[in-house]
């Protein structure tokens, strides 16, 4: 989520509980401190990350892989863009493919 060391701003814990509020739609929603970032999770399974920086990314899957151009580097989660951040309908739309990605992923 961030480089080894490396302490969260003000502005990673802000994001992440923004995703937190935006997203409770889709279940239970949480975030939890990693890694001088935080995992967003859904019942207990990960599906988006805030990195120390205060980037928001969603989990990758073959269904939405292709419209993120930013990855994260060691992890297979790809960066929100800024206006799917501010646009509600779109990051629901966006974080419940990222969910069902991380489901996919997990019954693997």
């Amino acid at each position: 989520m961030g480089e080894k060391g490396a302490r969260q701003s003000d502005q990673a814990a802000e994001t992440a509980q923004g995703l937190v509020d935006d997203l409770l739609s889709l279940g239970e929603v949480t975030s939890k401190k990693m890694f001088g970032g935080f995992g967003i999770f859904e019942s207990g399974l990960m599906f988006a990350l805030v990195d120390s920086e205060g980037s928001a990314f969603l989990r990758l899957g073959a269904s939405n892989e292709d419209r993120y151009q930013d990855r994260h580097v060691k992890m297979p989660y790809g960066r929100v863009p800024a206006q799917i951040l501010t646009d509600d309908q779109q990051l629901l739309a966006w974080a419940d493919e990222a969910l069902q990605a991380a489901r996919a992923a997990k019954k693997k």
